[in-house]
């Protein structure tokens, strides 16, 4: 499994999240093709309200734990409640993450 599919697994399995986005960043840094060492998390979660901001990266940190001391050199964390979220991007509701599946061929 790739990295970034792992981080993905890991952050859903372990949070109830209305919003993630990982984004393999490492093509901005001097590392080989299709390296996966540095990447963005944008998550949006009702967990971290009254959360301070330390405490919701240390949060991702611990779930992330086994990824940072082997895979990943450089993680960009980028946390939101709800309405931090809806403040930051106005209105529009967020989707859930895509858990798979698609639609059948039809015959």
């Amino acid at each position: 499994m790739i990295v970034q599919e792992r981080i993905e697994r890991k952050l859903t399995d372990a949070m109830s999240l209305l919003h993630l986005e990982v984004i393999n960043e490492s093509h901005n840094h001097n590392v080989p093709p299709g390296a996966e060492s540095h990447f963005k998390v944008v998550l949006v979660s009702e967990e971290f309200e009254d959360l301070r901001l330390v405490a919701r990266h240390k949060q991702v940190n611990r779930i992330l734990k086994d990824e940072l001391a082997t895979d990943i050199h450089a993680l960009a964390i980028h946390t939101s409640t709800p309405s931090e979220w809806r403040a930051r991007h106005g209105t529009t509701p967020l989707s859930p993450p895509c858990h798979g599946g698609s639609k059948s061929p039809q015959s």
